[in-house]
C-alpha cells in the first residue's frame, strides 16, 4: 500500500485485504491499525503466502522531478 490513503487509512488496508485469505493474503491487525507508516513497515499476518507492506512516497518530489524532465 502506498499514496495518501494507503499509507494513512488503515481501514480502507483492511477492507482491501478482507476475505482475501485464499490467496494467501493476512494482515496483522494489530500492526496495521493506526499506523502511518514513515518508512516502509510490514504488515503481514501470520499464515500469510504474501507479504504486504505499507510504503510511504513523496508524490510532491516525483511531480517536480516528472515537470522538470517535461520543461527540458
Amino acid at each position: 500500500f502506498t499514496a495518501g490513503v494507503g499509507e494513512n487509512d488503515f481501514g480502507v488496508r483492511e477492507a482491501v485485504t478482507n476475505d482475501l485469505e485464499g490467496l494467501g493474503i493476512i494482515i496483522d491487525k494489530a500492526k496495521n491499525d493506526g499506523l502511518k507508516a514513515r518508512k516502509d513497515e510490514d504488515i503481514t499476518g501470520e499464515g500469510s503466502k504474501v507479504k504486504v507492506f505499507v510504503v510511504p512516497t513523496n508524490e510532491e518530489l516525483m511531480i517536480a522531478r516528472d515537470t522538470l524532465a517535461l520543461a527540458k
